[in-house]
């Protein structure tokens, strides 16, 4: 059974929601700001006031759901408008599609399922659009019509759900290692070579590597926009996902095990192989980590999703909405690709062809 969730202003009785800007509730009609810490309470006032509705089933027009897809479906009521809100089963949060009315959905956000951490929104919508013009501007070869007729079709804020794991490790790394010197004299050149074991060893604690938990989210993406700044975040209220979108997570901490640990492994052996330099070269031989003291967190992370289409194609874009760091791929001109490449050839051309000038009329060839 699931209810929903409305946040109304004591003032005025208006909708209210969180303000990235000023970091409290606003209601956008008397203007009145609240903040978060008074609303602690309040979750617990209005599932108390909020009548209790038996989750229905929606069926479609000349045929009857079927049961694996109607487990994955839920029909809840808007109590501003009384329009029907369907939401997949990892909805946790968004808004009625008739009256806009920003809702969460409890039934979603307890018991397991709530979250340990947030980090609230610090960067609103306008920011986000302004961060794609920027992130449009200045590229050579993006077709010249893209700016001007790339269409906007969707943007939204949505708490993406992370596991933030928690991990000591224990390393020892040995490395073969080269330093070579290059000398002449009048008759030969000479290249000496010289070669080193170099042994690593020491530990390392990391605190909250983040895995994406949700499938809808590509990871590479989530990765893309790292890193946030954890210690900006705040013990979780349902009170910051009012007017933003939120994702149960589907993907499991015991799932998404292998993926921390490789990242951990990842960040140990670069970490490490920052400590040898001064080498021509060296190269890993054997390595031995040993991880433990694993522990997990549940925590949500503001992101801004962006998704536009040109010429008959989507893109989707991501912003960080804590730190604002933009990423998208971008489609490429390829007649202004082969302009480009066709001049650079030209004046390496011409480079290479003066340098061989210059060598014959001094001799050397």
């Amino acid at each position: 059974m699931s209810t929903i969730l409305e946040y109304k202003c004591p003032c005025c009785g208006g909708k209210i929601e969180f303000d990235s800007g000023l970091q409290q509730m606003k209601c956008p009609y008397c203007d009145t700001a609240f903040d978060v810490e008074t609303l602690k309470s309040y979750d617990d006032v209005l599932k108390e006031e909020q009548p209790q509705e038996e989750l229905q089933w929606q069926t479609a027009a000349g045929s009857e759901w079927a049961q694996e897809e109607t487990a994955q479906m839920g029909v809840y009521t808007c109590q501003s408008c009384g329009g029907e809100i369907v939401a997949d089963a990892n909805t946790a949060a968004t808004h009625c599609p008739f009256c806009g009315n920003p809702v969460v959905l409890t039934g979603r956000v307890s018991g397991d399922l709530k979250p340990d951490l947030v980090i609230p929104f610090k960067l609103d919508k306008n920011a986000a659009k302004e961060a794609l013009k920027r992130h449009t501007k200045g590229k050579r070869l993006l077709p010249k019509l893209f700016q001007s007729e790339n269409h906007l079709d969707e943007i939204k804020g949505v708490y993406v759900p992370f596991w933030l794991f928690d991990a000591d490790v224990d390393a020892s790394i040995r490395y073969h290692a080269t330093r070579t010197r290059v000398w002449s004299d009048s008759r030969y050149d000479y290249t000496e070579t010289s070669h080193f074991s170099l042994l690593r060893a020491g530990s390392i604690g990391f605190d909250g590597v983040p895995v994406d938990g949700s499938s809808k989210m590509a990871d590479d993406l989530m990765e893309s926009i790292e890193p946030f700044d954890l210690h900006e975040a705040v013990d979780f209220q349902t009170a910051y996902l009012s007017g933003y979108l939120a994702d149960r997570y589907d993907v499991t901490a015991e799932q998404s095990v292998e993926r921390a640990n490789a990242r951990i492994r990842q960040s140990t052996e670069e970490a490490f192989a920052g400590t040898t330099e001064g080498y021509t070269s060296v190269i890993p031989e054997s390595s031995n980590l040993h991880l433990s003291n694993g522990k997990a967190k549940y925590a949500l992370y503001p992101v801004w999703l962006l998704t536009t289409s040109w010429q008959g194609k989507q893109y989707l874009f991501a912003m960080n909405g804590q730190t604002g760091k933009f990423v998208g791929d971008l489609p490429m001109d390829k007649a202004a690709y082969w302009r480009w490449w066709a001049i650079w050839t030209a004046i390496l051309g011409a480079a290479c062809f003066a340098v061989l000038c210059l060598l014959r009329l001094v001799g050397l060839i």
